[in-house]
């Protein structure tokens, strides 16, 4: 972000030894919090399910003791080669039909892929709240600032006032006027101190950095025009990282359906086991296959299923992008238009109110106007100043928005 330029007010630099915090900094310990952080472990869980899912049916090892006469007993010797009992061991294998592995793992593999997104967009997220919680904090440092310029220069008029009003050469009435605005200018700046403090918490809170201990830099965008009507919206929205996510879990769930259709090729078990019987033979051999019989049912249940989460997972990236356009577009038409407000006030309306406000006091210490005229004018350059503050904070998010959504690379360090 560039510097404020020469029509923008100036945050004066922090007092000695107190870090001051940038916005880089800031941008950086968003992108690594908290919400990141739980996102995160949910990339994780996502890649140990596609480990768990990529892997065939283990094989079954068995033994058995059969034909073991209790009446009439099994005879002597080593109980494995002499007594007459039938032994064998054996071992069984699952055959998966229907690609039901690789169908598994492809929407392991999908959901993965959402979850690398979600921690894209979680983080975009919080960029953007920590941009905005930024220059709220920023805003609230200058307002602070102006507040107190503004109780300085009242405080100062209630001095001369009352020293006047002793002196017979002011009105009572008026003495109480300054004594009235002087009480409001200090009101406003313990509101002033008030938001500060909740808006330096509100940022602490998304980089986790400690509330009071810092304080914002002056670090206002160089004001420029705002981003031009039309763009490739499209594109941009079909890039975002929530529309992804949402593509993803459509593909996931298409995955899923098409391992429910599998459950209808049944899958195979097939064993084979090595039987040694004293007396018989002690080299026999048993080869086995087992299919489940699917009479009566043909998984409707699970097929039914996976086809209402694929409609709601079409249905949930439709309306993901559909918000994804309508965003865009609202952040263009807020930026252009803030940019617009922001340099109306810089460039025309506080500078006149500041003229205004300064010849108003030239003019009551020539005594031209009355006390009440001057209150007047400093009233509105207040009110004016304020509301340019506001302006060009409202531009700062506006325009950070804006570009953290279509180009983040011009502003994430």
């Amino acid at each position: 972000m560039g510097q404020a330029p020469a029509g923008w007010a100036q945050t004066p630099p922090a007092a000695s030894g107190t870090p001051t915090l940038t916005l880089a900094q800031a941008l950086a310990a968003a992108r690594d919090n908290s919400d990141v952080a739980l996102a995160r472990h949910a990339l994780a869980g996502a890649r140990a399910d596609v480990l768990a899912a990529d892997h065939a049916p283990a094989p079954v090892l068995s033994t058995k003791a059969a034909s073991i006469d209790l009446q009439n007993g099994v005879g002597g010797g080593n109980v494995v080669t002499r007594k007459r009992i039938d032994k064998s061991i054996g071992i069984d294998w699952t055959w998966e039909r229907g690609d039901k592995r690789a169908l598994r793992t492809l929407a392991a593999q999908r959901a993965l892929d959402a979850a690398q997104s979600d921690v894209q967009d979680m983080q975009t997220q919080q960029l953007q709240a920590a941009l905005s919680a930024y220059y709220d904090l920023l805003a609230a440092q200058e307002r602070l600032r102006e507040t107190r310029e503004i109780e300085r220069g009242i405080a100062e008029l209630d001095r001369v006032a009352n020293l006047r009003l002793k002196a017979g050469d002011l009105a009572r009435q008026d003495a109480a006027r300054t004594r009235i605005e002087a009480e409001r200018a200090r009101a406003d700046s313990e509101l002033a101190e008030l938001a500060r403090t909740q808006a330096a918490v509100a940022l602490a809170q998304l980089t986790a950095r400690g509330p009071g201990l810092e304080a914002c830099a002056c670090d206002w965008p160089a004001q420029v025009a705002g981003p031009a009507p039309g763009g490739d919206l499209l594109a941009w929205a079909e890039s975002r990282a929530d529309v992804r996510a949402a593509l993803a879990r459509v593909q996931a769930a298409q995955a899923e359906l098409d391992s429910a259709m599998a459950l209808r090729k049944a899958d195979v078990t097939i064993g084979a086991s090595y039987d040694h019987y004293p007396g018989t033979s002690s080299r026999l051999v048993e080869l086995r296959a087992q299919i489940p019989l699917q009479w009566g049912y043909r998984f409707e249940g699970e097929i039914g299923r996976a086809q209402a989460m694929l409609s709601a997972a079409q249905e949930a990236l439709d309306k993901t992008r559909r918000l994804a356009l309508l965003d865009l577009q609202s952040l263009q038409q807020q930026a252009a238009s803030a940019a617009q407000r922001a340099a109306g006030y810089e460039n025309g309306i506080l500078p006149r109110a500041r003229e205004v406000a300064q010849s108003a006091e030239l003019a009551y210490a020539k005594g031209a106007i009355p006390l009440t005229d001057l209150l007047d004018a400093r009233r509105t350059l207040r009110a004016t100043a304020l509301e340019a503050l506001a302006a060009r904070a409202d531009y700062a998010k506006a325009q950070g928005n804006w570009l953290l959504r279509t180009a983040p690379q011009q502003l994430l360090p």
